[in-house]
């Protein structure tokens, strides 16, 4: 009787995902495409974040045409500006005054405060008293120029 029991095969959880693969192993396999910063994976030409997870979803988009289109632009300018986190972009110098600024446009981003909010009289009379060098606290143009990258 045992010989005629049908079983069921094993479930298999098998995944489509590499759970051990990470953005520096896709750069190298891919070429000089795609970068990696702050464990993101970015394609170079496109100024795209990529999900370095799965294999197909980055061939995909290497042979997509808007990729070939940009790629083709890029090399054109012969310009390489690598998109880079935020966290990265916001390192801020040694000095007291510098530091307080960038945490104060680093608190900004967060809270989705635009910085142009800092620039109102209200706000200018409140920094002093409340806050320890409050009243040297840059106009938003120049926390934007010195503090944030080109793209943000």
């Amino acid at each position: 009787m045992e010989r005629f029991v049908v079983t069921a095969p094993p479930a298999r959880n098998r995944s489509k995902t590499a759970l051990y693969v990470t953005p520096l192993d896709r750069v190298t396999e891919f070429g000089g495409e795609l970068h990696e910063d702050g464990g993101k994976l970015f394609c170079t030409c496109c100024n795209v974040v990529l999900n370095h997870v799965r294999k197909s979803a980055i061939s995909d988009h290497l042979k997509s045409k808007t990729h070939t289109k940009r790629k083709a632009e890029f090399e054109e300018q012969n310009v390489r500006k690598k998109q880079r986190p935020l966290t990265a972009s916001l390192q801020c110098n040694s000095t007291a005054q510098t530091e307080s600024q960038c945490y104060f446009v680093k608190m900004c981003l967060e809270a989705n405060i635009p910085l142009e909010k800092a620039d109102r009289p209200a706000v200018r009379a409140f920094l002093p008293p409340h806050v320890k060098n409050g009243g040297s606290r840059s106009k938003s143009d120049q926390l934007r120029r010195a503090y944030l990258p080109d793209g943000v």
